[in-house]
């Protein structure tokens, strides 16, 4: 069917209207260009445990065979989050393209001041020159300039939402088994490709023999609350560590604490909120010791929301608090926690006491005790059946013929 014909005005505007500007499509040689930008996750609702995941995923395409690796990233835009995804990208597929594109970073820089964006530059600069690759940016705010990922983002999160509605919940027991979940199904895509992909890790360039820095570094001084401040965030440490100078590896989900060059301990990493509300990380396991000998201090500790490792040990103690007072709810508490660190019943200890609350009780000591002690195993019965001494006599035979072979004497 004809379409309408056009306008006087409509005719005017195709003579004498403003240039537009042309996209350009490109044709991508194999081996020459990869890509990374991050995607915003928000839409699918993934759940954790049941509590909703602020997350995005690292994105990294190659242009012309379209593979691509995807991981997830807890925190913002950084370039660490970029370093880190990159090269496990590079080493999962097994070598690296000729160019690496990005768009202009300026999420991972808003915050930072002139020194430490152009100290960020030299870095990804850097990043790139380790894996023979030569870094390039899209210009500020053509995204379109980035088409290569960009439409493989739309891509990705349309195939994680239907996953997801075949899966049918998108809450996950924890986080690595979401990010198993994300593999896998970067795994499958990622077969459907396989002879592109064939082609051209051909003409990828060759790795070299190790990684390179993918975290930020800091130092910091264990204090006598047996705990350190970084990047306004408390975390606690094992009590042997106060006094300590620790070395401070900062990754996107995790800090990796060393004492010279050996790995001391490693504790998730949270991130302060903007409003300026102080943030702790606490594992109730390094204080615990202590704590018993100290019960009242758990009252009007600074991080004792913090310390509680679920929600039935916090709603415990409001219910301890209400029923026993400051004291006894002090010591109940302290000793529940001691409970679930010496028997390692955590989880089974919160099962237990959320019966007990919901049954409108208060959490009980004693049976809890009973209930989690050690199983008894009864000790085993040893026979030692000794041989009668007569029965020695019968080697003295050998024993004469081995001494004479060895002297060189006769029997």
């Amino acid at each position: 069917m004809p379409g309408r014909p056009a306008t006087d005005q409509q005719m005017r505007l195709y003579m004498d209207g403003a240039e537009r500007e042309v996209i350009f499509c490109q044709d991508h040689p194999p081996g020459q260009q990869g890509l990374s930008d991050f995607t915003d996750m928000a839409d699918l609702g993934v759940r954790i445990a049941g509590e909703l995941l602020a997350h995005r995923l690292y994105h990294f395409v190659l242009a012309y065979s379209a593979w691509e690796h995807a991981e997830v990233v807890l925190g913002g835009e950084s370039f660490t989050a970029l370093a880190c995804g990159l090269q496990n990208a590079l080493w999962a597929l097994g070598g690296a393209p000729a160019e690496h594109r990005s768009d202009s970073l300026s999420a991972a820089f808003r915050n930072l001041d002139q020194d430490a964006a152009d100290d960020q530059t030299r870095r990804y600069e850097a990043l790139c020159t380790h894996y023979g690759m030569q870094p390039t940016r899209n210009n500020r705010g053509m995204a379109h300039e980035n088409g290569a990922i960009e439409s493989q983002h739309g891509h990705l999160k349309r195939v994680a939402g239907q996953a997801l509605l075949l899966r049918g919940s998108a809450d996950f027991d924890s986080l690595d088994a979401y990010r198993d979940w994300i593999a896998d199904l970067i795994g499958r895509r990622n077969a459907r490709r396989e002879k592109l992909v064939g082609l051209e890790r051909t003409t990828l360039g060759t790795l070299p023999p190790r990684r390179t820095t993918d975290h930020d570094e800091a130092s910091v001084r264990v204090t006598s609350s047996s705990g350190f401040i970084l990047r306004h965030v408390f975390y606690t440490v094992p009590s042997r560590l106060i006094g300590y100078r620790l070395n401070v590896r900062i990754y996107d989900d995790r800090i990796d604490c060393f004492v010279g060059p050996s790995l001391a301990l490693t504790l998730p990493r949270h991130r302060a909120p903007s409003d300026g509300r102080r943030t702790q990380v606490v594992d109730y396991r390094h204080v615990i010791h202590s704590l018993r000998h100290k019960p009242m201090a758990l009252l009007h500790l600074v991080y004792r929301d913090a310390l509680f490792p679920r929600p039935a040990y916090r709603a415990a103690w409001e219910r301890l608090i209400e029923a026993r007072g400051a004291r006894g709810a002090c010591r109940i508490m302290v000793e529940l926690l001691a409970l679930a660190h010496e028997r390692g019943c955590e989880a089974d200890l919160a099962a237990a006491l959320a019966e007990q609350l919901d049954d409108g009780g208060i959490p009980d000591l004693a049976p809890l005790r009973a209930r989690f002690a050690p199983a008894a195993t009864p000790l085993p019965v040893v026979t030692v059946n000794l041989p009668s001494m007569a029965s020695y006599d019968t080697l003295l035979p050998a024993m004469a013929a081995t001494a004479s072979a060895t002297t060189g004497a006769a029997p």
